[in-house]
């Protein structure tokens, strides 16, 4: 079962997120982070991408897209806050977005 990140490992697992860009939701216990891509095709095909990593792993992010822009905001419904299964898909997804502008 998922649990809510501790006090003691919060910091440990989130840090490394915030210097790639995530930041934390106001007023929520979750992680947001904007991507920006070259054109929608770019966009859409990286959220395909994570969508099959999403369902994979059973964990779903909440998002949105905008022509070239994909706004996320991950937490853990079941636990009412941030997991470790966010700050893996954060990384996933920092990762798919890496491949796409090489």
């Amino acid at each position: 079962m998922t649990e809510k990140l501790s006090d003691k490992t919060r910091n440990t697992v989130l840090q490394p997120l915030f210097d790639t860009g995530w930041e934390l939701t106001e007023g929520r216990d979750a992680i947001k982070k904007t991507f920006v891509f070259a054109d929608f095709v770019e966009a859409f095909g990286w959220m395909t991408q994570a969508a099959i990593w999403a369902e994979k792993w059973g964990h779903h992010p909440e998002w949105d897209n905008v022509y070239k822009t994909v706004n996320v905001t991950l937490t853990t419904h079941d636990v009412d806050g941030l997991s470790a299964l966010d700050a893996k898909l954060a990384r996933k997804m920092d990762g798919l977005a890496e491949r796409m502008q090489d």
